[in-house]
């Protein structure tokens, strides 16, 4: 059995221990932000190894499994075990997805057939006007006579939360810093946690409070949620004949993660598709949500198909990001090309006055800190694929536009992505752009950044720097372009190879569940058992003794920091 060995520490004197409360900031360079994350980016350089289910435990006999070795489309694994290799890519295979038969156009039933030996023939494919479901109408009599087990199918969007009233507004800050993902305290301090996220929270509430007041009191985050679900529910309905539920997580407000699994437990769903309704990943957003999950499957892995016995049938599949989904892409480019058609023929003539193109578009990149980039976050590599694969359907630099990118909401003392956009808007400004389009690219409904930092704090800032001709790009929201995506995106991970929320994880380097030895070595799952789960795993998982030292040393002195603002009432660091 496996666990964690800590490094031994030399004791410290007093004088030792102030000094290093005294290089706070260098010391939070070097490895504290690291240390937050536990992110085994060693994981990466392992082999590759695909992992996926056999059917077996939805049929009704042994023999039914049939003898060619084929594989489902979806690989349920529970998240306590660590394993070893990169996903490979995502590849429609009829002969390895989890539906071979699809009957829609009579009973709007999914139903699963429990052996997947049967190679689809191409001449009983039928590809509809979109081209991305396929309805398979008779696959053969003897695979008829195989026994089914009916299947629910279950889709669950996964966000950040929001308040929706001021009252709740430090209710939903405490939550954020309770994370052991934004705040994470060596197991000595750990009960301390609460009391620190319940000191900031108080602190910041206050100014958070003005903020959402300054947009109507509330968050509409969970309600562009629920809409989007309930729209992608409807056009999966509509255009593809599925009767398939939609239910939303939010990660620090209601309704909670925790609240959506009981509900999708209660409606006896068994094959889940979980959506991040974040397009680019990134360890601090969709993986954070995704290490919920990963907890909540392992820790009741019977429930969740994650059993030695295997008793459960619940089987899951992630899409972590869908950052160059061809819809996608196509719905930022129509709304960002309806405002650059909103510039007046007026408009343009004074902006050529001072620049000599005649349009501008900014895209607003929620920022992560630089740290999290070295040490293995996709998200900046996919924003910035992302923004060309947008830029790509917009007029070029030669046609009048040209693209920018920069990134908002940093926080603290360490570096963040660069340029920021509280930078780049004065820039644009002294270059003398006027028409500006600011693009929330990392967002995908309305809330506090787009709706207060962006439309009040940033085309202030603009109008002061001189761009006097402001637009902002709407978020995606209900966008039909958007939600018939999202349904067929859907769609499409339910008809290839599948990839779990440890996987998914690993993939993206985002640090792994540690739970109690009480956990471990139960994991049996499908796709799991036996796979990587070794000495050699174990020891690219642990971060190096003096990355796990620097950062519990930080969040110390971090600790000091505000317990010592907290008792004097005045700011160590500014006026």
């Amino acid at each position: 059995m496996y666990s964690r060995q800590r490094p031994l520490l030399n004791p410290l004197t007093f004088p030792q221990v102030f000094l290093l409360l005294g290089t706070l900031f260098t010391v939070i360079q070097m490895g504290a932000v690291q240390a937050f994350t536990l992110i085994p980016s060693a994981v990466l350089s392992s082999s590759s190894t695909s992992l996926s289910l056999h059917l077996n435990r939805f049929m009704s006999s042994p023999s039914s499994t049939g003898g060619n070795g084929s594989m489902t489309g979806i690989c349920c694994m529970s998240s306590k075990n660590k394993i070893k290799g990169s996903i490979p890519p995502r590849i429609l295979d009829p002969s390895s997805s989890l539906i071979t038969r699809l009957k829609c156009r009579n009973s709007l039933q999914l139903t699963m057939v429990s052996s997947l030996t049967t190679t689809m023939d191409p001449k009983t494919m039928e590809s509809n006007s979109l081209g991305n479901n396929y309805f398979v109408e008779e696959i053969g009599r003897q695979e008829e006579q195989l026994p089914v087990q009916d299947i629910k199918v279950g889709v669950l969007l996964l966000n950040l939360g929001g308040p929706e009233k001021t009252q709740d507004v430090e209710g939903f800050l405490y939550n954020l810093f309770a994370d052991p993902d934004i705040i994470r305290l060596p197991p000595p301090l750990a009960p301390l946690q609460k009391l620190i996220a319940l000191i900031i929270s108080k602190r910041r509430a206050p100014k958070s409070i003005a903020a959402y007041e300054s947009i109507g009191g509330g968050s509409p985050i969970l309600y562009y949620s629920n809409q989007q679900a309930s729209l992608v529910q409807k056009s999966l309905a509509e255009r593809y004949g599925l009767d398939v539920k939609t239910y939303v997580g939010m990660r620090y407000w209601y309704p909670f993660t925790e609240e959506a699994l009981e509900q999708i437990q209660t409606d006896g769903i068994n094959a889940l598709v979980v959506v991040p309704l974040y397009p680019q990943f990134s360890i601090s957003t969709s993986g954070s949500s995704l290490r919920v999950l990963q907890e909540e499957f392992a820790r009741n892995s019977a429930m969740w198909g994650g059993g030695a016995g295997g008793g459960s049938l619940f089987t899951h599949t992630v899409i972590p990001a869908w950052y160059d989904r061809p819809g996608y892409v196509k719905a930022m480019a129509n709304i960002i090309q309806r405002e650059l058609d909103s510039f007046t023929p007026e408009e343009v003539s004074e902006q050529l006055e001072t620049n000599p193109i005649a349009k501008h578009v900014l895209f607003s990149a929620h920022g992560v800190p630089q740290s999290y980039i070295e040490a293995g976050d996709p998200y900046q590599e996919q924003i910035q694929k992302c923004v060309q694969g947008i830029s790509k359907l917009l007029p070029s630099e030669e046609e009048g536009v040209k693209v920018h990118l920069s990134y908002q909401s940093r926080v603290g003392p360490i570096e963040w992505l660069r340029p920021y956009t509280d930078d780049v808007l004065p820039e644009l400004g002294r270059a003398g752009v006027k028409n500006l389009v600011v693009v929330p690219i990392s967002f995908v409904s309305e809330h506090i950044e787009t709706l207060e930092e962006i439309d009040i704090e940033y085309r202030e800032l603009a109008e002061e720097s001189g761009i006097t001709h402001w637009r902002r790009a709407q978020a995606l929201n209900t966008d039909p372009t958007f939600i018939n995506d999202m349904a067929d995106m859907i769609v499409e991970a339910l008809n290839q190879p599948s990839q779990s929320v440890t996987e998914a994880c690993v993939a993206n380097n985002v640090g792994l569940v540690d739970l109690e030895d009480e956990f471990k070595g139960d994991i049996n799952s499908a796709g799991v058992g036996g796979v990587g789960y070794n000495d050699e795993l174990q020891s690219q998982v642990r971060l190096k003794a003096d990355e796990r030292f620097y950062g519990r040393i930080a969040i110390m002195a971090v600790i000091t920091a505000v317990l010592i603002e907290v008792l004097s009432g005045r700011p160590i660091f500014g006026p």
